[in-house]
Order: C-alpha cells, then sequence, then structure tokens
C-alpha cells in the first residue's frame, strides 16, 4: 500500500473526519476493572466522556463557537444495540461536534485534585459533561454491532468522497457472542473515500492479569481464538499512528494492527488517544494536561488559526492529522 497518498487528507468543516466508537454494554462490563478504577463500564464511560469533552473543546479554540472538524457516533451493544448520544437516534447515528458540545446528557460537578504549581496539590471544582453512562446488561452481540455501524460508514463515505476514511474503534471484554466478527469487520473496512479505506480498531479489556498484547503484526503467539479474531477484524496502522503509538512507548512496525488484548486501564486511554488523532489536532495526552488556550495557542507552534475553510495547521504549515 502506498501510504504517501492515503490516510493523508486534510480534515476540516469541508471535509469533517468521522469517529465511530462500538462499546460494550455485556453484562460482564460490570465486573471489577482492577487497580480501585470501580467496573470495566465506569471506567470505558470515564475514558470516552474525557475524550468527547477534550475533542469539544479543541474545536472550540478557546471561545464559544463550535467548529465541526468531525462527527461522532457512539453505539452501544449488550441487552439493546442502539446509538447512546443524546440527540442520536435510529435515523441519525451520527452527530456533528457542536451538536455534540450542546447535548450532554447532564453536566456533573466533581472535585479533582490538581497540581498547585509548588509541590503540593489543591482540589478544584469542576464541572463535567456526560454524554455517555456506564451500563452492563446483557451478553455481546458484537457482530450485530459491527453490522449497525455498517450502514453509517457506507453512506457517510459516499457523502465526504474526499475525507479521511472512518475510524470505528470497538471496545469489548469479551467473545462476540452473535458469531464471529470478522467478516462484519471486513465489511466495514471495504468501504473508503478517496483517501483510503475505512479503520477498524479493536480493544479487548481486561479486569485482572493475562498477558497484554498490544498492537501486533502477526497472529503468530495468540493462542486464545477469539484473540485471533479480533487480530483479524483489525485494520493496519497508518504511519500517523504509528508514530502516536510509539511515542507513548509501545513497540510498534511497520503492519502493526490497530488491536489490543487483555488491556488494562491505562491502556484505555492511550488506545483511544491513538484511534483519534487523526480527528483531533493534538490527541487525548496533550489536552488532559492542558488549558484551551494552551491546546490552541498560536505562539506555542503547536497549532496555529484556521484558515478559511476551517482547517487546523500546525507550526504554520502542513496541517498535524
Amino acid at each position: 500500500m502506498e501510504w504517501g497518498v492515503v490516510y493523508s487528507a486534510e480534515i476540516n468543516r469541508k471535509q469533517p473526519a468521522l469517529l465511530m466508537l462500538l462499546v460494550d454494554q455485556s453484562f460482564s462490563m460490570s465486573e471489577p476493572a482492577g487497580q480501585g478504577q470501580g467496573t470495566k463500564a465506569d471506567v470505558l464511560a470515564q475514558a470516552v466522556n474525557n475524550l468527547l469533552g477534550n475533542a469539544v473543546l479543541l474545536c472550540s479554540r478557546g471561545g464559544e463557537r463550535i467548529y465541526n472538524y468531525f462527527e461522532v457516533g457512539v453505539v452501544g451493544y449488550g441487552a439493546k444495540i442502539g446509538p447512546i448520544l443524546h440527540g442520536a437516534d435510529a435515523d441519525r447515528r451520527v452527530l456533528p461536534v457542536s451538536e455534540l458540545a450542546e447535548n450532554p446528557r447532564r453536566v456533573d460537578a466533581v472535585t479533582r485534585r490538581v497540581p498547585d504549581g509548588a509541590g503540593g496539590v489543591v482540589s478544584v471544582n469542576q464541572q463535567m459533561p456526560v454524554w455517555v453512562d456506564p451500563l452492563s446488561d446483557g451478553a455481546t452481540p458484537m457482530v450485530s454491532a459491527l453490522a449497525y455501524a455498517e450502514p453509517v460508514i457506507a453512506s457517510w463515505c459516499a457523502e465526504h468522497p474526499s475525507s479521511f476514511p472512518p475510524i470505528v474503534i470497538n471496545v469489548t471484554d469479551g467473545a462476540s457472542t452473535d458469531g464471529d466478527p470478522r467478516d462484519a469487520a471486513d465489511r466495514i473496512r471495504a468501504l473508503s473515500t478517496d483517501d483510503g479505506a475505512a479503520l477498524v480498531f479493536n480493544l479487548h479489556l481486561s479486569a485482572f492479569g493475562g498477558q497484554a498484547v498490544t498492537f501486533p503484526d502477526t497472529a503468530a503467539g495468540l493462542s486464545d481464538p477469539n484473540a485471533q479474531r479480533l487480530f483479524e477484524a483489525s485494520s493496519i496502522l497508518p504511519p500517523s499512528m504509528l508514530e502516536a503509538s510509539a511515542s507513548l512507548g509501545y513497540p510498534v512496525r511497520a503492519g502493526s494492527r490497530g488491536f489490543l488484548y487483555n488491556a488494562d486501564v491505562t491502556m484505555v486511554i492511550d488506545f483511544l488517544d491513538i484511534g483519534t488523532r487523526a480527528v483531533t489536532p493534538t490527541g487525548l495526552k496533550e489536552l488532559m494536561g492542558a488549558t484551551v488556550d494552551d491546546a490552541v495557542s498560536d505562539d506555542d507552534g503547536d497549532v496555529a488559526d484556521d484558515d478559511q475553510d476551517g482547517s487546523v495547521r500546525a507550526d504554520g504549515d502542513e496541517p498535524t492529522w
């Protein structure tokens, strides 16, 4: 594959990107996540809410106006399958980021301990938008969830032929209970824009133990048939995402796939960061510790003002994603 001519489309308001998350909400997600973090459903919901909140802040660029650099869908699957974002429904499964910003399910008041700049910590009150609540009920109909996403991806590609290809991230803690997910994933990966095929990434959560498998380039050594199936259902990482993975300390090489198995809590955050660097100018890690003004400042060289079509450029030159 000639990576130099695909997965390189500039993302702007005329050419938005699409991120779709498939979130396992089966009964087993009620199991403890380990490290005193609550249940696996709690951890996943918090990670998704943080991701969406930081992306909204970035797309606001420090002001009240939200720039629609991408569209997002979150599909839950367990006892039911369907969109779980407020304002989305079966007929409208993805939302522009501006509408996402306006429609959290609620805004919680939370207290967090943050560095005080003098070697200590202080408690601060913050408002935390909540788009996704933890839920754990039913089986794991992964094939049906992928099939639910397929027509959304197909129609979006047809409507946005020049855009960066859609990214689908499936997060689960178990094996599919309604069949082999590989064919369903392959159908999504067969869809494309002019910039390349849709990307499907898979993350398997683990509560305790088990050797983690991170971004493998081969199924050799994967003794679990479920791991083999999820590996084969995962896309090869484009170069920009290989670089993002390496920057977070993961051993990757050409051919590494967007697949983690037996992932812990930290890996959930990393995986969502890597998978969404294509649709946010910096990524979750940088945003977590920065103010909006820092994230979009022209002075520090990280992200400069957009041009008239809404594209964001780094260092006043090429787009960062």
